[in-house]
């Protein structure tokens, strides 16, 4: 019960960063569409910099075999869900926005301070396993609905600065090389810009928006039940059934921070990607904003329902 109330309390922070998002752009300050600046900065500069400072840590067996749970964790249910999702999308007809919303979680954003805050600073490693290989999803598959490129074009997904950072992080881990300090410092600091950065272009957004229109949408609170219940309960009984949580002495924690990463609000880089490659980016930002409100409430739940189950 404690974890669930400390949720609450962390997504209602960042739902206040969504309203100063909001007013900056009511009061004149900037426009709603400068946002799309900033939605570039998060996604070239902020996670790559949260990615390779999360893989600084000690190399130590048990952390490794940690490592490798989380991997297992965070595939298994990428994959699962990927072919959940994309039944849905066949069954009740969902566009690209809609699917992209419903299967991407704003782990990317949101997992660092949650954990951090939840369960220390030293299992927010565990939660990058995670953002690391949605993001391999979210540079091909998301990227590739949302810009409506037939194609896949491997070099410009391989040299993406974000897969860049997934390998250099990784090969620092396993090679034991610590940046200096004065390095480390830096990029733990442009990390940290991530939750409010993003919080405040969805805000931006918003503010830009026809609010009675995206209340009154009636699909809006479709997709976000997918998005909030549906799929943290599929995947729920994924890891239940899965047996993992007898694979580490601290599986508990890992497979939280896992489940934690799938059941956060849609994807804030879904409205990002959506500005960059001209789809539908206030539709987007409308149902990350619900989902992101609702998730106040459904978070703390979902938490509560794997605490009994687990």
């Amino acid at each position: 019960m404690q974890i669930s109330l400390l949720l609450m309390e962390q997504i209602a922070e960042l739902f206040l960063m969504i309203l100063m998002g909001y007013i900056i752009v009511k009061t004149g300050i900037v426009k709603d569409e400068d946002s799309k600046v900033i939605s570039k900065i998060v996604l070239y500069l902020i996670i790559p910099c949260v990615i390779i400072n999360a893989f600084q840590v000690d190399y130590t067996p048990e952390t490794v075999r940690g490592l490798l749970l989380a991997l297992a964790a965070s595939v298994l249910l990428q994959v699962l869900l990927l072919l959940v999702v994309w039944g849905m999308g066949k069954v009740l007809k969902l566009n690209e926005v809609e699917t992209a919303s419903i299967y991407y979680s704003n782990s990317g954003n949101l997992i660092v301070p949650l954990v951090t805050y939840i369960l220390g600073k030293e299992w927010v490693l565990y939660g990058c396993v995670f953002m690391s290989v949605q993001l391999v999803f979210l540079w091909t598959h998301c990227r590739g609905i949302l810009s409506r490129e037939e194609k896949m074009d491997w070099k410009k997904i391989l040299c993406n600065i974000n897969m860049i950072s997934i390998f250099i992080g990784v090969i620092l881990f396993f090679t034991r090389i610590r940046l200096p300090e004065i390095v480390g410092d830096t990029l733990s600091a442009v990390g940290s810009m991530i939750g409010p950065a993003s919080m405040i272009v969805t805000g931006m957004l918003f503010a830009g928006m026809n609010l009675k229109a995206v209340f009154l949408n009636k699909k809006v609170y479709f997709v976000t039940l997918l998005r909030l219940i549906v799929i943290p309960v599929i995947a729920l009984v994924l890891l239940k059934v899965s047996g993992m949580i007898t694979w580490h002495t601290d599986a508990w924690n890992i497979l939280l921070v896992v489940f934690l990463a799938v059941i956060t609000p849609s994807a804030s880089t879904v409205t990002q990607m959506c500005q960059v490659y001209g789809n539908d980016s206030q539709y987007a930002s409308a149902i990350n904003v619900m989902t992101t409100l609702l998730a106040i409430v459904t978070m703390p739940l979902m938490v509560l329902c794997y605490q009994v189950l687990f």
